[in-house]
């Protein structure tokens, strides 16, 4: 009888540890978004803009490590749409991904739902419109991955969270700047710089208080400073890395990049200014926003800070600061970084060059003398069904090389698990943002 009875406690303990295991799911989060055409005037002149739940930008899509995202996107615009989640990896699961090469833009009036999980990841991204100039009209925002309780951050806890997505603007709507590229000529020079959508906003914090400030540049083309007056930035991460935490008067982001400082608001109680400039251009254009102290009686007042006057290297130089801090936890409970780089095999090397060539008498970009065009078929899809003739292997040099530019679906060719090396090389006179997408990648030089 004994026997008996101590058989059910065991069977009962392994049946409550099942169901621990079953019920142990990471957390789904639902969204819907509606994705339209809205009227605004951010530069003062009314223009057309893509808003998603009648938002400019988007809604701030906030998440922890490891939960599951299922997003239900209806498609209200005149065109096909297709959003990109910039920096979260998607691992087997590119077919999530939200652009040409992976998926089909969602047609009119019809939805798509993405699923997909930020695994093993935490920072600041964002996401934004991958085709047709849609970024230029707006559809993009936040998107940011908190840790896990159990995980601690290399850092206390902030008083409060803020984000500012700034990029430069355009008055022109995004089929007029799409005809001008299509016609093979530059964009034009921007007409100004927009914080939140806005050319003027403020954010409240209390004094004495400490706060994360997560800063994303969505802008086209466009590099610009961050600062914040009478105060010091401290850089604690930098997408989806924890970073050495070194202190900052002004910060150059870059297009497509996202940060974050923390701000102690340790200055007199008064309001003051938060300045994003352009960076390596011959006209600056300058957007402010105000920080708010909650118990200042004092309105912003003074001259902006100024912007510093050094220029690419000083940019360079300031990007060599940014240091992987590994002795810190990532999403996991393990230090960010475990391989001995120089014990690393490389398996390729790729130089890919820059290009801004004529080809048939209009302006086109290239990449080792390619210029991409995209093809019908998604390539993931030619990939996977052994569908011929939408891309060669052998359409891009792994090097630069003399000779003509011309057009292609360049695709290069590497295997699974391999460690590939890949040196940019930028013979242009402006400032180069690489977006690679879907990767983690060790910086070396």
């Amino acid at each position: 009888m004994e026997g008996t009875s101590l058989c059910h406690l065991i069977l009962g303990i392994l049946a409550l540890v099942c169901f621990s295991w079953v019920t142990a799911d990471d957390p789904y989060r639902f969204f819907t978004w509606t994705v339209t055409y809205g009227t605004i005037a951010p530069l003062g002149v009314p223009q057309e803009v893509i808003l998603i739940n009648g938002q400019f930008p988007g809604p701030r899509l906030d998440c922890v490590t490891n939960d599951n995202i299922v997003l239900n996107l209806i498609n209200k615009l005149d065109e096909p749409f297709l959003l990109t989640w910039n920096g979260i990896k998607q691992r087997k699961n590119s077919w999530q991904d939200g652009v040409l090469g992976t998926n089909c833009p969602i047609p009119p009036n019809t939805n798509y739902t993405y699923n997909f999980q930020p695994k093993d990841q935490i920072g600041s991204y964002t996401y934004f419109p991958s085709t047709a100039m849609h970024r230029a009209a707006g559809g993009f925002g936040a998107l940011n991955v908190y840790s896990r309780p159990l995980i601690p951050i290399p850092y206390p806890t902030p008083a409060g969270d803020f984000t500012l997505l700034i990029g430069d603007w355009h008055k022109n709507n995004h089929k007029a700047l799409r005809q001008t590229l299509d016609s093979g000529k530059a964009l034009p020079f921007p007409d100004g710089i927009l914080i939140n959508g806005q050319t003027h906003t403020a954010f409240t914090a209390d004094q004495g208080k400490t706060y994360i400030f997560r800063i994303s540049n969505v802008g086209l083309s466009t590099s610009f400073n961050f600062r914040i007056q009478g105060h010091q930035m401290k850089v604690v991460e930098i997408e989806g890395s924890h970073v050495l935490q070194n202190e900052y008067d002004s910060i150059d982001v870059h297009v497509g990049q996202s940060l974050a400082v923390l701000v102690t608001l340790d200055q007199a109680p008064k309001d003051y200014y938060i300045v994003a400039s352009t960076r390596f251009t011959k006209q600056v254009l300058t957007a402010t926003a105000v920080l708010h102290y909650s118990n200042s009686q004092t309105t912003v007042s003074g001259p902006a800070p100024a912007a510093p006057v050094g220029q690419y290297h000083w940019s360079m130089q300031q990007a060599r600061t940014f240091r992987w801090n590994l002795t810190a936890n990532a999403a996991r409970p393990n230090p960010q970084g475990s391989f001995h780089y120089g014990l690393i095999h490389i398996s390729q090397t790729f130089v890919l060059a820059n290009s801004a060539p004529l080809i048939n008498g209009k302006q086109r970009y290239a990449v080792n003398r390619v210029s991409y065009i995209n093809p019908d078929t998604p390539l993931k899809l030619a990939d996977y069904f052994n569908i011929t003739g939408i891309f060669n292997l052998n359409s891009i040099q792994d090097a630069p090389s003399d000779g003509a530019a011309y057009l292609a679906t360049s695709v290069i060719p590497t295997s699974l698990h391999n460690f590939v090396e890949v040196v940019y090389q930028n013979d242009e006179y402006t400032m180069q943002s690489w977006h690679v997408d879907g990767y983690d990648f060790w910086v070396v030089g």
